[in-house]
């Protein structure tokens, strides 16, 4: 850890709406989410913005880099963010001489090709029910692991975002959610979200190898 400590550089203050780093960028280095709430995304020929994904605390950003020497998407904050800044090419170096060290970032990028694979099952046989469903139970999960509360959340991303991860109009998502509360199976008081019967929706998406992949396992 000691020798982790040294790679580290000072963290990094992003407040909400700045952005980490954008598409083209020259890629330098991973960052680690401290704490906050950041959103990739992409922008098409057209400007329309296509959300790729959220990263919480304990999330590693900046994988996208690495093959190319240039990020692909946008990493954005959504609230204000503090993030660890880990030089790539120093912790290459470091990783020859620490094993355990470069098998936690082989797992941190197994986990982000599971999780991309995941999405891409989501997009392409959920229904629009079982895709907000998955992913109010993934953002759960994923909360848990890191010692937040499971069924009491707010959420950092609008709507408007959610429907551009979800391949889902707004208009789908607002109705999708309130088809939930009147159900009985959440509590809605705007971003507030409560889930007050999950194992509904866990059997709305059972039949779907689960939705997202599970993230307990490795954090940065």
């Amino acid at each position: 850890m000691s020798q982790l400590d040294a790679v580290i550089r000072q963290s990094r203050r992003v407040k909400r709406g700045e952005y980490l780093f954008r598409a083209g960028d020259p890629f330098r280095a991973l960052f680690a989410v401290r704490t906050g709430f950041f959103k990739n995304c992409v922008s098409s020929h057209d400007g329309r913005e296509q959300v790729t994904g959220f990263h919480m605390s304990g999330d590693l950003m900046g994988l996208d880099g690495i093959s190319s020497n240039t990020h692909g998407c946008d990493a954005q904050a959504l609230e204000d963010s503090d993030v660890c800044e880990l030089p790539f090419a120093r912790l290459e170096l470091l990783g020859r001489d620490i094993p355990s060290l470069q098998r936690h970032f082989f797992r941190l990028m197994s986990r982000e090709i599971v999780r991309d694979q995941s999405v891409m099952l989501l997009l392409g046989n959920m229904k629009a029910e079982e895709r907000l469903a998955a992913f109010l139970l993934n953002l759960s999960q994923r909360l848990s692991a890191r010692g937040f509360a499971a069924n009491d959340f707010v959420l950092r991303m609008s709507r408007e975002e959610i429907g551009s991860f979800l391949g889902l109009k707004l208009e789908t998502v607002s109705r999708t959610l309130s088809k939930f509360q009147a159900n009985g199976w959440i509590s809605v008081d705007h971003k507030h979200i409560r889930l007050l019967q999950p194992e509904h929706l866990k059997q709305l998406v059972s039949g779907c190898a689960g939705g997202f992949a599970d993230d307990h396992s490795a954090h940065a």
